[in-house]
């Protein structure tokens, strides 16, 4: 059967009403069993033992969409493990957290299960990703000018759509990375996670900022018809960050990535690799400085 005749129907998930997986269609333009993993190796890793990575995972896999279906999603794996790949590889522990405290939903129909790295960066963290800590006992009375963050990693995945974007703890951990110079880092639909500096009346932190993101003509066009997502999503995120004078330098998906000041970003599960090996260079020679 060629992937033409594949159903473009979104394909339903037996354990929640309403809920879908994308379609068989979808998945052979969108996944794949390896990475652009290009073998990357730090021969110069950072072993000063205080500065870590925290990464904020999405704890709920179902998004409602506008016509009241579920798409059952998460954070994308590719787009989580292999820029996790990367700063681990570069020295850095990293710390996963999650709104809630619940396990890191991931979308595993996306996994890679012929990438070795990606295989091995899951296996070493995957008791974390299902026991994660809660991103309240991780801040504490609040982060200072001594919290050992390098640098915030908030991956993709329509799942960060959830809560993510509206929570103030994440706001004020991505404001307080501004202004200590720590590194954000985030690409696909995980930059709406900026839009959390925003909550509450907050300042938001990235005006004027430019930033690649996953294009939102695809979310209203193509994964649509192509049956990716069972419908037309609730809101935007590029939509959402223009409104704050954010300018997105992409207009599709080709792996592009960019760094303005200390927001590292890149276009979509394509971008992953080359996220990582942004982050874990700027990471290195902040570390090394």
């Amino acid at each position: 059967m060629s992937n033409e005749q594949l159903s473009r129907a979104p394909v339903s998930d037996r354990a929640e009403d309403n809920a879908f997986f994308p379609s068989e269609y979808s998945l052979t333009l969108y996944t794949s069993s390896k990475t652009d993993f290009d073998g990357t190796t730090y021969p110069k890793p950072y072993t000063g033992g205080k500065w870590k990575v925290l990464m904020i995972g999405s704890q709920e896999r179902y998004l409602m969409m506008k016509g009241g279906e579920f798409f059952s999603t998460g954070n994308h794996p590719v787009e989580m493990l292999l820029p996790m790949y990367h700063l681990d590889a570069a020295g850095f522990e990293i710390e996963i957290a999650t709104i809630s405290g619940d396990p890191v939903k991931l979308e595993w129909w996306a996994f890679p299960h012929e990438d070795e790295a990606v295989k091995s960066v899951y296996k070493k963290y995957e008791k974390q990703l299902k026991q994660p800590k809660k991103l309240a006992d991780v801040m504490g009375e609040g982060f200072t000018a001594e919290t050992p963050y390098l640098g915030v990693f908030i991956p993709g995945g329509h799942g960060v759509l959830n809560g993510i974007p509206f929570s103030k703890e994440v706001g004020d951990i991505l404001h307080w990375a501004q202004a200590n110079e720590r590194f954000t880092i985030s690409l696909c639909h995980g930059p709406a996670s900026l839009l959390a500096t925003a909550v509450d009346g907050g300042r938001f932190a990235y005006e004027g900022y430019e930033m690649c993101v996953f294009p939102d003509s695809l979310d209203t066009g193509a994964n649509i018809e192509i049956g990716y997502i069972p419908g037309p999503m609730t809101w935007l995120v590029g939509e959402n960050l223009r409104k704050h004078n954010v300018k997105i330098l992409n207009t599709g998906i080709t792996g592009q990535v960019h760094r303005d000041r200390h927001l590292l970003t890149g276009d979509s599960p394509l971008a992953s690799n080359n996220l990582g090996k942004l982050a874990a260079a700027a990471l290195l020679e902040a570390a090394n400085a």
